[in-house]
């Protein structure tokens, strides 16, 4: 059997596609075959960003393996380390990812593009969860992000529902990046990584880290944060030699040399 997720590794952009014909479904083997990818982001000091994308052009992912779940698989099984899908509970991930939504993103599939930084999307993506009419409810983080991405009539609407969202609606609700036409698709998200990866590296985690620990917070509590607060990668970011290399390397009119450090 193929494996369901491949890994290519470009400059410092990790690929990771979600292959599993014809639905690109997620049962726990992905799951933690997923999760082996965001590791592998996570840890390989030569990559900067991941995009994920599905294979084929009518799926980014359906979600949960419902053919798995009849045979078997508990619906409280255990995904792994990184929860469902390998992203949804890996929550201390500095490096940022971006889903390429190339064709419907249903129930866990959407959570799963919830659980990235950034969503470019193809013309004819859609999104949806649909767990209430399943008798269940999206709680790979679906019930948990999408009232914080959009607004609340709108998160509730699709919450009881379960109606698909296409994506130029998510892109005027702020929830989708960036759409394009879906041959270009692959090309705007690599473009989109190529940018983040011109930023210092630290300086990235150091964003990552803020946004995530002051989430909820006042702007008086996330300055508390930030000058008191247990910060590690900001507090790297503050004393490295890129915070250095950077003015100079604008001073003299050449582009930074970053060296994460």
């Amino acid at each position: 059997m193929a494996d369901p997720v491949r890994m290519e590794a470009d400059g410092g952009i990790l690929v990771v596609t979600l292959d599993r014909p014809k639905a690109n479904a997620i049962d726990v083997a992905t799951s933690r075959a997923l999760h082996s990818a965001f590791d592998r982001l996570a840890r390989d000091e030569s990559l900067r960003v991941a995009v994920l994308i599905g294979a084929g052009q009518r799926f980014f992912s359906a979600g949960w393996d419902l053919k798995a779940a009849a045979s078997g698989e508990a619906i409280d099984a255990d995904h792994g380390p990184g929860g469902f899908a390998g992203l949804t509970e890996l929550f201390a991930l500095d490096k940022p990812v971006i889903a390429a939504v190339n064709g419907l993103a249903l129930g866990g599939g959407f959570e799963l593009a919830l659980a990235a930084d950034l969503i470019v999307a193809a013309g004819h993506a859609e999104f949806a969860l649909p767990e209430v009419t399943l008798g269940m409810i999206p709680d790979s983080g679906g019930v948990l992000r999408l009232p914080r991405r959009l607004p609340a009539a709108v998160a509730t609407d699709l919450l009881l529902t379960g109606r698909r969202m296409p994506a130029h609606e998510a892109e005027r609700w702020g929830l989708v990046n960036r759409v394009v036409d879906g041959p270009e698709l692959p090309e705007a998200a690599l473009r989109l990584a190529r940018d983040i990866c011109a930023g210092a590296p630290l300086a990235v985690a150091a964003i990552k880290e803020i946004l995530r620990t002051t989430a909820g917070s006042t702007i008086e509590e996330g300055y508390e944060r930030l000058r008191h607060g247990d910060l590690p990668a900001y507090r790297a970011m503050l004393t490295s030699g890129d915070a250095e290399e950077g003015p100079r390397a604008f001073a003299e009119k050449r582009h930074p040399r970053w060296t994460g450090r």
